[in-house]
Protein backbone atom coordinates (compact mmCIF):
# COMPACT_ATOMS: atom_id res chain seq x y z
CA UNK A 1 0.00 0.00 0.00
CA UNK A 2 1.39 3.69 -0.94
CA UNK A 3 2.41 5.80 1.74
CA UNK A 4 -0.12 8.32 2.75
CA UNK A 5 -0.48 11.75 0.89
CA UNK A 6 -1.57 15.16 1.93
CA UNK A 7 -3.32 17.25 -0.55
CA UNK A 8 -4.96 20.74 -0.18
CA UNK A 9 -8.23 20.13 -1.54
CA UNK A 10 -10.29 22.54 -0.81
CA UNK A 11 -13.42 20.58 -1.24
CA UNK A 12 -12.52 18.62 1.88
CA UNK A 13 -10.45 20.77 4.02
CA UNK A 14 -6.27 20.92 4.07
CA UNK A 15 -6.07 17.47 5.90
CA UNK A 16 -6.80 14.91 3.12
CA UNK A 17 -5.17 11.71 2.64
CA UNK A 18 -5.42 9.34 -0.10
CA UNK A 19 -4.18 6.01 -0.97
CA UNK A 20 -3.99 3.72 -3.91
CA UNK A 21 -5.92 -0.05 -3.76
CA UNK A 22 -2.95 -2.39 -4.12
CA UNK A 23 -4.09 -5.98 -5.19
CA UNK A 24 -3.58 -7.80 -2.81
CA UNK A 25 -6.33 -5.84 -0.88
CA UNK A 26 -8.81 -6.07 -4.18
CA UNK A 27 -12.55 -7.20 -2.43
CA UNK A 28 -11.94 -6.33 0.98
CA UNK A 29 -14.00 -3.93 2.57
CA UNK A 30 -13.55 -0.37 2.73
CA UNK A 31 -13.65 0.61 6.69
CA UNK A 32 -11.69 -2.76 7.28
CA UNK A 33 -9.19 -1.18 4.86
CA UNK A 34 -9.41 2.43 5.90
CA UNK A 35 -8.94 1.24 9.72
CA UNK A 36 -5.68 0.19 9.03
CA UNK A 37 -4.00 2.98 7.09
CA UNK A 38 -5.60 5.60 9.52
CA UNK A 39 -3.81 4.03 12.90
CA UNK A 40 -5.51 5.52 16.01
CA UNK A 41 -8.99 5.62 15.12
CA UNK A 42 -11.30 2.74 15.54
CA UNK A 43 -12.91 0.96 12.73
CA UNK A 44 -16.78 2.09 13.87
CA UNK A 45 -15.44 5.30 13.90
CA UNK A 46 -14.10 5.17 10.85
CA UNK A 47 -17.64 3.81 9.17
CA UNK A 48 -19.38 7.20 10.79
CA UNK A 49 -16.81 9.08 8.58
CA UNK A 50 -18.03 6.94 5.50
CA UNK A 51 -21.14 7.51 6.63
CA UNK A 52 -21.03 11.10 7.02
CA UNK A 53 -19.65 11.50 3.38
CA UNK A 54 -16.14 12.33 5.23
CA UNK A 55 -14.56 9.28 2.81
CA UNK A 56 -15.29 8.81 -1.23
CA UNK A 57 -13.43 6.69 -4.02
CA UNK A 58 -12.62 7.11 -7.01
CA UNK A 59 -13.83 4.56 -9.58
CA UNK A 60 -10.43 3.75 -11.71
CA UNK A 61 -9.88 5.53 -14.60
CA UNK A 62 -11.57 8.80 -13.42
CA UNK A 63 -8.46 11.04 -12.39
CA UNK A 64 -11.29 13.70 -10.47
CA UNK A 65 -14.26 13.68 -9.47
CA UNK A 66 -16.25 16.83 -7.78
CA UNK A 67 -17.77 16.69 -4.37
CA UNK A 68 -17.55 13.80 -1.70
CA UNK A 69 -18.95 10.62 -2.68
CA UNK A 70 -22.15 10.17 -2.21
CA UNK A 71 -24.20 6.88 -1.06
CA UNK A 72 -20.99 4.77 0.07
CA UNK A 73 -21.03 2.36 2.84
CA UNK A 74 -18.10 0.54 4.96
CA UNK A 75 -19.04 -2.29 3.41
CA UNK A 76 -18.17 -1.56 0.14
CA UNK A 77 -15.85 -3.86 -1.43
CA UNK A 78 -13.05 -2.27 -3.07
CA UNK A 79 -10.95 -2.92 -6.42
CA UNK A 80 -7.44 -2.81 -7.33
CA UNK A 81 -6.71 0.55 -8.58
CA UNK A 82 -9.39 2.56 -7.02
CA UNK A 83 -8.21 5.78 -4.76
CA UNK A 84 -9.28 6.23 -1.60
CA UNK A 85 -9.95 9.85 -0.07
CA UNK A 86 -10.49 10.77 3.11
CA UNK A 87 -10.39 13.67 5.60
CA UNK A 88 -10.98 13.63 9.21
CA UNK A 89 -13.66 15.81 10.06
CA UNK A 90 -13.43 18.45 12.42
CA UNK A 91 -13.32 18.43 16.12
CA UNK A 92 -16.92 18.92 17.98
CA UNK A 93 -16.26 22.55 19.60
CA UNK A 94 -15.33 22.18 23.43
CA UNK A 95 -16.18 24.57 26.62
CA UNK A 96 -14.64 22.18 29.19
CA UNK A 97 -12.32 23.86 30.86
CA UNK A 98 -8.99 22.19 32.65
CA UNK A 99 -10.18 22.64 36.46
CA UNK A 100 -7.98 21.27 39.81
CA UNK A 101 -10.23 18.65 40.76
CA UNK A 102 -9.50 16.44 43.80
CA UNK A 103 -8.92 12.86 43.09
CA UNK A 104 -6.14 10.37 42.91
CA UNK A 105 -4.70 8.82 40.04
CA UNK A 106 -3.86 4.63 41.29
CA UNK A 107 -2.25 4.03 37.33
CA UNK A 108 -1.09 5.72 34.42
CA UNK A 109 0.81 4.89 30.70
CA UNK A 110 0.19 6.91 27.50
CA UNK A 111 -2.79 4.70 26.69
CA UNK A 112 -5.06 4.85 29.79
CA UNK A 113 -5.36 6.00 33.49
CA UNK A 114 -6.82 4.58 36.40
CA UNK A 115 -8.13 6.96 38.96
CA UNK A 116 -10.31 6.89 42.09
CA UNK A 117 -12.88 9.56 42.38
CA UNK A 118 -13.85 10.60 45.82
CA UNK A 119 -17.53 11.02 46.71
CA UNK A 120 -19.56 14.47 46.22
CA UNK A 121 -17.69 14.90 42.77
CA UNK A 122 -19.53 14.17 39.22
CA UNK A 123 -17.94 12.40 36.29
CA UNK A 124 -19.00 14.53 33.59
CA UNK A 125 -20.73 18.28 33.12
CA UNK A 126 -24.24 18.32 32.30
CA UNK A 127 -27.77 19.57 33.20
CA UNK A 128 -26.87 21.53 36.88
CA UNK A 129 -23.11 20.50 36.62
CA UNK A 130 -21.52 23.00 34.28
CA UNK A 131 -17.97 22.45 35.52
CA UNK A 132 -15.53 21.31 38.75
CA UNK A 133 -16.30 17.92 37.46
CA UNK A 134 -13.97 14.89 36.99
CA UNK A 135 -13.57 15.42 33.33
CA UNK A 136 -12.72 18.63 34.44
CA UNK A 137 -10.24 17.55 36.61
CA UNK A 138 -9.02 14.70 33.87
CA UNK A 139 -7.90 17.40 31.58
CA UNK A 140 -6.22 19.67 34.07
CA UNK A 141 -3.89 16.90 35.37
CA UNK A 142 -3.53 15.23 31.96
CA UNK A 143 -3.83 17.50 29.35
CA UNK A 144 -5.61 15.75 26.85
CA UNK A 145 -8.22 12.56 26.52
CA UNK A 146 -9.58 10.57 24.06
CA UNK A 147 -11.84 12.67 21.84
CA UNK A 148 -14.67 10.03 21.73
CA UNK A 149 -17.16 11.37 23.90
CA UNK A 150 -16.91 15.00 23.11
CA UNK A 151 -18.53 17.58 23.81
CA UNK A 152 -19.03 16.74 27.47
CA UNK A 153 -17.59 13.10 28.45
CA UNK A 154 -14.26 12.97 26.38
CA UNK A 155 -12.33 9.52 27.83
CA UNK A 156 -14.96 8.40 29.61
CA UNK A 157 -15.52 4.70 30.05
CA UNK A 158 -17.91 3.86 32.83
CA UNK A 159 -19.34 6.45 35.85
CA UNK A 160 -20.21 6.33 39.14
CA UNK A 161 -22.63 8.53 40.87
CA UNK A 162 -21.79 11.73 42.35
CA UNK A 163 -21.46 10.33 45.79
CA UNK A 164 -20.30 6.67 45.26
CA UNK A 165 -16.44 6.84 45.35
CA UNK A 166 -13.85 4.10 44.44
CA UNK A 167 -12.60 3.61 40.73
CA UNK A 168 -12.79 4.55 36.96
CA UNK A 169 -11.02 3.70 33.77
CA UNK A 170 -10.45 6.44 31.95
CA UNK A 171 -9.10 6.63 28.15
CA UNK A 172 -6.30 8.85 26.97
CA UNK A 173 -6.17 7.52 23.56
CA UNK A 174 -8.99 6.99 20.81
CA UNK A 175 -7.69 3.17 20.32
CA UNK A 176 -7.58 2.45 24.17
CA UNK A 177 -11.36 4.10 24.14
CA UNK A 178 -12.90 1.91 22.04
CA UNK A 179 -11.12 -1.52 23.05
CA UNK A 180 -12.21 -0.57 27.16
CA UNK A 181 -15.47 0.01 26.24
CA UNK A 182 -15.80 -3.22 23.80
CA UNK A 183 -14.57 -4.99 26.78
CA UNK A 184 -17.23 -3.34 29.33
CA UNK A 185 -20.32 -3.67 26.49
CA UNK A 186 -18.83 -7.74 26.54
CA UNK A 187 -18.81 -7.93 30.25
CA UNK A 188 -15.77 -8.74 30.46
CA UNK A 189 -14.61 -5.95 33.20
CA UNK A 190 -14.14 -7.07 36.41
CA UNK A 191 -16.08 -4.36 39.39
CA UNK A 192 -16.58 -5.15 42.69
CA UNK A 193 -18.32 -2.95 45.00
CA UNK A 194 -18.37 -2.31 49.17
CA UNK A 195 -21.61 -1.12 50.65
CA UNK A 196 -23.19 -1.20 53.67
CA UNK A 197 -26.57 -1.39 54.05
CA UNK A 198 -29.78 -1.80 56.52
CA UNK A 199 -31.79 -5.45 57.16
CA UNK A 200 -29.22 -7.51 55.11
CA UNK A 201 -30.42 -10.27 53.40
CA UNK A 202 -30.78 -13.76 55.44
CA UNK A 203 -29.18 -15.65 52.65
CA UNK A 204 -25.09 -15.12 52.49
CA UNK A 205 -24.95 -14.29 48.85
CA UNK A 206 -27.17 -14.30 45.88
CA UNK A 207 -28.27 -12.70 42.37
CA UNK A 208 -30.74 -10.05 41.88
CA UNK A 209 -31.73 -10.51 38.11
CA UNK A 210 -34.92 -7.68 36.61
CA UNK A 211 -36.38 -5.43 33.78
CA UNK A 212 -34.47 -1.98 34.83
CA UNK A 213 -35.76 1.53 33.78
CA UNK A 214 -37.46 4.49 34.73
CA UNK A 215 -39.55 5.12 37.70
CA UNK A 216 -42.65 5.75 36.20
CA UNK A 217 -43.43 8.53 38.85
CA UNK A 218 -40.38 10.10 39.88
CA UNK A 219 -37.81 10.74 37.15
CA UNK A 220 -34.63 10.67 38.73
CA UNK A 221 -35.26 7.34 40.19
CA UNK A 222 -34.75 3.97 38.44
CA UNK A 223 -36.74 0.89 39.57
CA UNK A 224 -36.82 -2.85 38.90
CA UNK A 225 -40.59 -2.62 39.35
CA UNK A 226 -41.49 -2.07 35.79
CA UNK A 227 -42.80 -4.61 32.89
CA UNK A 228 -40.25 -3.28 30.21
CA UNK A 229 -36.91 -1.94 30.66
CA UNK A 230 -33.34 -3.29 30.16
CA UNK A 231 -31.79 -6.55 31.87
CA UNK A 232 -30.23 -5.70 35.07
CA UNK A 233 -28.19 -7.90 37.13
CA UNK A 234 -26.29 -7.93 40.96
CA UNK A 235 -24.07 -10.53 42.19
CA UNK A 236 -24.08 -10.01 46.05
CA UNK A 237 -22.25 -11.45 48.81
CA UNK A 238 -23.11 -10.30 52.87
CA UNK A 239 -19.30 -10.81 53.92
CA UNK A 240 -20.09 -9.11 57.93
CA UNK A 241 -22.98 -8.97 59.48
CA UNK A 242 -22.95 -6.26 62.45
CA UNK A 243 -26.39 -6.19 64.23
CA UNK A 244 -28.79 -4.25 61.71
CA UNK A 245 -26.47 -3.72 59.35
CA UNK A 246 -24.37 -5.56 57.14
CA UNK A 247 -21.63 -5.33 54.50
CA UNK A 248 -21.90 -6.41 51.29
CA UNK A 249 -19.30 -7.33 48.01
CA UNK A 250 -21.46 -6.72 45.20
CA UNK A 251 -20.48 -8.02 41.72
CA UNK A 252 -21.96 -5.83 38.80
CA UNK A 253 -22.95 -8.10 35.74
CA UNK A 254 -24.70 -4.81 34.04
CA UNK A 255 -23.94 -1.56 34.78
CA UNK A 256 -27.45 0.49 34.92
CA UNK A 257 -27.60 3.74 36.62
CA UNK A 258 -27.90 3.47 40.17
CA UNK A 259 -28.33 -0.07 40.00
CA UNK A 260 -26.22 -1.59 42.66
CA UNK A 261 -29.14 1.22 45.18
CA UNK A 262 -31.88 0.33 43.39
CA UNK A 263 -31.52 -3.56 43.68
CA UNK A 264 -30.74 -3.70 47.01
CA UNK A 265 -33.00 -1.25 47.93
CA UNK A 266 -36.10 -3.05 46.67
CA UNK A 267 -34.97 -6.22 48.28
CA UNK A 268 -35.80 -4.82 51.70
CA UNK A 269 -31.92 -3.39 52.34
CA UNK A 270 -31.36 -0.05 51.44
CA UNK A 271 -27.62 1.13 51.54
CA UNK A 272 -26.81 3.50 54.61
CA UNK A 273 -27.28 7.21 54.58
CA UNK A 274 -29.32 6.75 50.59
CA UNK A 275 -31.32 9.86 50.94
CA UNK A 276 -33.20 8.26 47.53
CA UNK A 277 -33.77 5.66 47.59
CA UNK A 278 -33.36 4.64 51.29
CA UNK A 279 -35.67 5.69 54.29
CA UNK A 280 -34.83 8.79 56.03
CA UNK A 281 -33.73 9.04 59.56
CA UNK A 282 -33.60 5.22 59.90
CA UNK A 283 -31.36 5.53 62.72
CA UNK A 284 -34.13 6.58 65.20
CA UNK A 285 -35.84 3.02 64.91
CA UNK A 286 -32.16 1.66 66.27
CA UNK A 287 -31.99 2.56 69.68
CA UNK A 288 -28.66 1.08 70.22
CA UNK A 289 -27.00 3.44 67.73
CA UNK A 290 -28.75 6.97 68.56
CA UNK A 291 -25.58 7.90 70.34
CA UNK A 292 -23.40 7.37 67.08
CA UNK A 293 -25.56 9.72 65.17
CA UNK A 294 -27.72 9.93 62.09
CA UNK A 295 -27.19 7.37 59.65
CA UNK A 296 -23.55 6.25 61.59
CA UNK A 297 -22.42 10.13 60.57
CA UNK A 298 -22.19 9.53 57.09
CA UNK A 299 -23.27 12.13 54.89
CA UNK A 300 -23.29 10.40 51.52
CA UNK A 301 -24.67 6.75 50.54
CA UNK A 302 -22.32 3.76 51.42
CA UNK A 303 -20.96 2.49 48.53
CA UNK A 304 -17.42 2.76 47.10
CA UNK A 305 -16.28 1.02 43.70
CA UNK A 306 -13.58 -1.01 45.60
CA UNK A 307 -11.63 -3.18 42.48
CA UNK A 308 -11.36 -2.77 38.94
CA UNK A 309 -9.98 -5.77 36.30
CA UNK A 310 -9.79 -5.45 32.54
CA UNK A 311 -7.38 -6.31 29.79
CA UNK A 312 -4.60 -3.65 28.76
CA UNK A 313 -5.85 -2.50 25.23
CA UNK A 314 -2.10 -2.20 23.89
CA UNK A 315 -0.60 -5.28 25.90
CA UNK A 316 -3.22 -7.66 26.19
CA UNK A 317 -1.79 -7.55 30.02
CA UNK A 318 -4.85 -8.50 32.59
CA UNK A 319 -4.70 -5.40 34.77
CA UNK A 320 -6.27 -5.20 38.64
CA UNK A 321 -6.26 -2.75 40.85
CA UNK A 322 -7.87 -2.16 44.80
CA UNK A 323 -8.70 1.00 46.27
CA UNK A 324 -9.60 0.65 50.08
CA UNK A 325 -12.69 2.51 51.82
CA UNK A 326 -12.92 5.86 52.36
CA UNK A 327 -12.85 7.06 55.67
CA UNK A 328 -16.17 8.01 56.17
CA UNK A 329 -17.28 4.64 55.78
CA UNK A 330 -14.63 3.10 57.22
CA UNK A 331 -15.25 5.05 60.68
CA UNK A 332 -19.30 3.95 60.12
CA UNK A 333 -17.94 0.66 59.95
CA UNK A 334 -15.80 0.46 62.83
CA UNK A 335 -18.26 2.23 64.78
CA UNK A 336 -20.93 -0.95 64.03
CA UNK A 337 -18.34 -3.44 65.22
CA UNK A 338 -17.25 -1.61 68.18
CA UNK A 339 -21.26 -2.29 69.04
CA UNK A 340 -22.05 -5.50 67.83
CA UNK A 341 -18.81 -7.82 67.38
CA UNK A 342 -18.42 -10.33 70.48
Amino acid sequence: MSDQISTGDPELGERLTEFEVPYHLEGERLDRVLASCVGEVSRARIAQWIKRGYVRVKPRGIEKIKGAHKGLKPSLKLLSGQVVEWTPPPAPLVELTPQNVPFEVIYQDPDLAVVEKPAGVVVHPGAGQPDQTLVNGLLHRFGELSPVGLPFRPGVIHRLDRDTSGLLMVALTERAHYHLSAQLAARDVSRRYLALAWRPHEEDEGVIESLYGRHHNHRIKFTSQCHRGKRACTHWRVIERLGPCGLYELKLETGRTHQIRVHLSEAGSPLLADQLYGVKRRIEHVPELRSLGHELGLRRHALHAAHLGFTHPVSGEWMSFSAPLPDEITQALSALRVHYTP
